[in-house]
């Protein structure tokens, strides 16, 4: 009988049947000896709620946004820690085990787990080249593993967020005294081939939660506009030996400040209409 903590794993989807049989076999074969992987669909219409039938421990369909989704999962969850993965995302071996090693070995709260992005393209390698200005910079990382207690009732995810939510519950985390501790780990996060049409949608709609994520968090946005610049900066060596890819980083950021304020003046009107009497 092992004394190990049992991990949930919920991995919230829809339409993702290119990459979510990657993402959840990842999981199954973790060294990690107690884990039960939980997935939530939102009413996908290709094979994705199939194969996550077949390979997942539990598989529900709920709605109608991630956080939604993720609450849900948590909902059904078991474990005395919940790590939660967007279903394009693979875990190396190692991961749960190293993440469970750091929690209990800092008594932090949660744990974040770095990020890298593959896949093709020229867009995509830009957005790469970004994200490993990042993984230095532990500020930036968002919990992906954290104690199941405190995600019930209050710590849950904001259900007016899609997008900010991963920064929301790092900031409450930290507003409450919470440790978040960085795994020695890197999640690859498998985004295909990225376009600018692609990275434009995505933003808008991240957008739409701004005003919430602002209103909730005073001076945030700013912040972490600042913090990502910081990351630039002390990474110029990075950007420099790859000049190409990090003009196309510079472009494809400009272009996401554009989609990310759309988004926002979207979610204002929103706001507005649903505050009116």
């Amino acid at each position: 009988m092992t004394d190990d903590p049992l991990v949930s794993v919920v991995v919230p989807t829809r339409n993702n049947a290119r990459t979510i049989r990657a993402c959840l076999q990842s999981v199954l074969d973790q060294t990690y000896p107690r884990v039960e992987l939980i997935v939530v669909d939102n009413h996908s219409d290709d094979e994705t709620l199939e194969i996550a039938t077949e390979l997942a421990n539990v598989a529900v369909t709920g709605g109608p946004e991630r956080s939604a989704q993720r609450n849900l999962g948590i909902a059904h969850a078991e474990g005395q820690w919940v790590l939660w993965l967007d279903s394009d995302m693979v875990l190396p071996p190692r991961s749960i085990e190293l993440a469970v090693r750091t929690a209990t070995s800092s008594g932090a709260t949660g744990v974040a787990l770095p990020e890298r992005t593959i896949g093709d393209g020229f867009w995509t390698a830009c957005r790469a080249l970004e994200r490993e200005c990042y993984l230095n910079q532990p500020w930036l990382h968002n919990p992906r593993l954290v104690q199941r207690d405190y995600l019930l009732g209050e710590g849950g995810f904001h259900l007016e967020m899609s997008g900010p939510e991963d920064a929301d519950l790092r900031l409450r985390m930290r507003a409450e005294g919470r440790g978040i501790e960085l795994a020695p780990i890197v999640v690859d996060h498998d985004e295909g081939r990225l376009t600018v049409a692609d990275v434009l949608r995505k933003r808008y709609y991240y957008g739409r939660s701004i005003p919430t994520f602002a209103g909730q968090h005073d001076g945030a946005v700013g912040a972490q506009g600042r913090a990502v610049l910081k990351s630039y900066a002390a990474n110029w060596r990075l950007l420099t030996r790859d000049p190409m890819h990090a003009a196309g980083m510079v472009v494809l950021r400009s272009l996401e400040v554009v989609g990310y304020a759309a988004g926002a003046r979207r979610g204002r009107r929103d706001r507005a209409r649903t505050a009116a009497p």
